[in-house]
Parts: structure tokens; C-alpha cells; sequence
């Protein structure tokens, strides 16, 4: 089970961090990073990072088992 979040969280956070790198594209024709951020906080799948990220971390870390 701990794998699987594993892989989901992975999978999530690559297509969050290609589609936020594609955006980019849009900083040709726009002016600053400010208007950048405020266009990918409107896109739904550019929220697949973090949640990616925090579901990787999550898999990782907890629940973690001592067996000492």
C-alpha cells in the first residue's frame, strides 16, 4: 500500500512539474513571474506538485517503524 502512494504521489508530482515547466512558455508573451503565478493558481493540474510532493513525503515518512 505504502508503495502504491508511493508511485501515485511520483506520478502526480511529474505531471504537476511538466505542466507547470510547459506554462512557462507563456512567460514569453506575459511580462513578470507575478502574473505567471497568479495564471497556474487558477490551472487545477498545476496543484498535482504539491500534492505529489506531500504524498511522496508521506509514503516515505509515515508510518514509520522502529524496530529497534
Amino acid at each position: 500500500m505504502r508503495f502504491f502512494f508511493y508511485l501515485l504521489g511520483f506520478g502526480m508530482s511529474v505531471i504537476g512539474g511538466t505542466t507547470m515547466i510547459a506554462y512557462l512558455n507563456i512567460m514569453a508573451s506575459r511580462s513578470d513571474w507575478k502574473e505567471y503565478l497568479v495564471f497556474i493558481s487558477t490551472k487545477v493540474e498545476c496543484y498535482f506538485l504539491p500534492i505529489g510532493l506531500f504524498m511522496t513525503w508521506l509514503s516515505i515518512y509515515f508510518p514509520s517503524h522502529d524496530d529497534g
